[in-house]
């Protein structure tokens, strides 16, 4: 009866226990491409997230609960993605929250996601994603309400670089209509910001020109660089990802296409820089970050440490989209420790978590994670947007890091946009 007696009672502290034990844990998933159209910079912000979150675990957690995040490598395939999701919301250990990647699975999932209300951290920056309620700007495509990334929207960093080709036609005494053009595959990713773009070109004087279509894959595509100089283009806007776009600038630099190249947030970066060489300096594209890697800010002590969670070394050079990964997840972080501490962390609150701070800068990251604010009429993170230059002055055949401590591969800062909160352009 006594061993009996205790079996019952060491029973039931188990299952007092097991809830408890539970309850110190918060489950998420991470989609990630390694090994598809996009992972020349899904790779560097996939590591960038794992890294993140191991950093978190190892400093404490979430208010001392671990976040376990379960990792898929998708392959940039919707159906994968979707799958992917089905298994995070059924079963006891449902997410409260996703860390995403492309536009085209991210878009697939927008009602899904808002229907079982989890927090989706995406590497998609669509503007159609930037509308909680629906009741936005008259061309909003849908309500987004669980939809948060950081950084400014593609039709927002589009729009930026329209303003500055404006801007450098003038300074450079440039007569007549400059002319631009999109470039990129017919895909909705880099169709996002292209009627955006092409929309506040038109209103800034610029003749648009049909659009140069290339696939998201690397290529031969001497034919596209033809059609570039044909058509006179002065402004060339790159929608794709880099492994393409490098294919795109080496073939019109061997044609001699003179052109001035923009590149979308994941259309160039230092990776790139390397692997296109020569061909790619000149392109101004977007940065998300307020420094890279090499530059100065107390912040940078906090990436340093993250990356050491794969290159214990501290040798590893970084890229901006590597960066721009950590800031991500420390902005989910932080919203989860104000969920923990105002009712639990699920999904409903990790969103409302997220509206708790205007002009938000993570604890840790000063001078790198540029100010974001979100709210729950508005998703548009912020509407200032830093465009930078790749300068690449020489054979680029050394390691990365070696090569921007030569200074060989840097990037200099040429503008900063800062654009009008129109409340009619809010998902578009």
């Amino acid at each position: 009866m006594r061993i009996a007696a205790l079996s019952l009672v060491s029973a039931l502290a188990l299952t007092v226990a097991a809830p408890a034990l539970a309850q110190q844990t918060i489950n998420i998933g991470h989609l990630a491409d390694y090994s598809g159209g996009t992972s020349d910079v899904g790779q560097p912000y996939g590591q960038g997230v794992q890294d993140t979150i191991a950093w978190i675990n190892k400093n404490g957690g979430v208010n001392g609960k671990t976040i376990n995040s379960d990792f898929n490598e998708y392959g940039y395939q919707v159906p994968r993605a979707l799958a992917a999701f089905k298994k995070w919301t059924s079963g006891s250990d449902k997410v409260v929250a996703i860390q995403g990647w492309g536009t085209a699975d991210t878009e697939a999932l927008v009602a899904l996601v808002t229907k079982e209300q989890i927090p989706y951290y995406s590497g998609s920056y669509s503007a159609t994603l930037t509308d909680p309620t629906g009741k936005g700007g008259p061309k909003s495509e849908r309500a987004a309400p669980y939809n948060f990334f950081y950084g400014p929207s593609y039709s927002d960093a589009a729009r930026a670089m329209v303003q500055w080709a404006a801007d450098d036609w003038k300074a450079k005494g440039g007569q007549g209509k400059p002319k631009w053009v999109h470039m990129g595959a017919n895909h909705p990713y880099p169709n996002s910001p292209k009627a955006a773009a092409e929309a506040y070109a038109k209103e800034l004087g610029f003749e648009v020109l049909e659009p140069i279509t290339f696939a998201l894959t690397p290529g031969d595509y001497t034919a596209q660089c033809l059609t570039l100089k044909q058509a006179g283009a002065n402004y060339a806007y790159l929608g794709n990802t880099a492994g393409s776009n490098i294919s795109v600038l080496k073939a019109c630099e061997a044609a001699g296409v003179k052109v001035q190249f923009l590149g979308n947030v994941w259309g160039m970066g230092e990776e790139a820089m390397k692997a296109a060489g020569t061909a790619a300096n000149g392109v101004v594209f977007p940065v998300r970050t307020a420094v890279t890697w090499e530059g100065s800010a107390p912040g940078l002590a906090t990436f340093k440490d993250i990356s050491k969670q794969s290159d214990p070394s501290g040798n590893a050079y970084r890229s901006v989209h590597y960066m721009t990964a950590v800031c991500t997840v420390l902005y989910m972080k932080e919203a989860m420790d104000w969920a923990d501490k105002n009712g639990g962390v699920t999904g409903p609150k990790i969103a409302e978590g997220m509206y708790q701070k205007k002009d938000w800068v993570p604890k840790g990251t000063e001078g790198v994670c540029n100010p974001s604010t979100w709210t729950a009429t508005d998703h548009r993170p912020t509407m200032t947007v830093d465009l930078y230059r790749s300068v690449v002055s020489g054979p680029t055949d050394a390691p990365l890091a070696d090569l921007v401590k030569s200074g060989t591969i840097k990037l200099e800062k040429v503008a900063t946009i800062n654009l009008p909160r129109k409340s009619e352009l809010l998902g578009w």
